[in-house]
């Protein structure tokens, strides 16, 4: 079948971008999350999970952008240029680290499944922190619409949103 110009160019409409679930728990929209930084959206549109089990596994093939520091958070961006923050648990950085282990660093090449970091769960929870986790999608302006499903049990690299992309032309 011959290629239309569009096509040729890379223009026109690709493929949407399925984001899977980098842990096991379950799903809930991001606007539940007692974070005005996450359920105003000042990041980005994006999904909140209520982990299960203290294992973060990358939801794309892509880059770790950032390890930060404190271990508590991770940003990968996926070889499609979407920019994902998985940040576990609310005020989480106050810990420096403690209870956390990270297995990648800045500029790492992952794929979907590897793992990124653990967490003891029990122990940020008995320290007073919500370890409930956004999955922010930073970069959501690419995209013309991004939809996320919540409310139901998900384990690791089940999709858990979709991000139809604009149209390029």
């Amino acid at each position: 079948m011959k290629k239309t110009w569009i096509e040729k160019l890379g223009l026109g409409k690709e493929k949407n971008i399925i984001i899977l679930s980098p842990l096991e728990g379950v799903s809930c929209p991001i606007s539940e999350v007692s974070d005005p930084t996450f359920s105003e959206k000042i990041l980005g549109e994006g999904i909140a999970i209520q982990p299960t089990k203290g294992e973060v596994v990358s939801p794309v093939d892509g880059t770790v952008a950032i390890m930060f520091e404190t271990k508590h958070a991770v940003s990968i961006i996926s070889e499609q240029g979407t920019e994902i923050l998985i940040h576990v648990g609310l005020d989480t950085i106050n810990l420096r680290g403690e209870f956390f282990k990270a297995f990648v660093k800045a500029n790492d090449k992952v794929k979907a499944g590897d793992l990124l970091l653990q967490f003891d769960m029990d122990k940020i929870l008995n320290a007073g922190y919500d370890v409930i986790t956004p999955i922010v999608i930073c970069n959501t302006n690419k995209y013309l619409d991004i939809t996320t499903y919540t409310g139901k049990s998900v384990k690791k690299l089940d999709q858990i949103m979709v991000l139809k992309n604009k149209d390029r032309l």
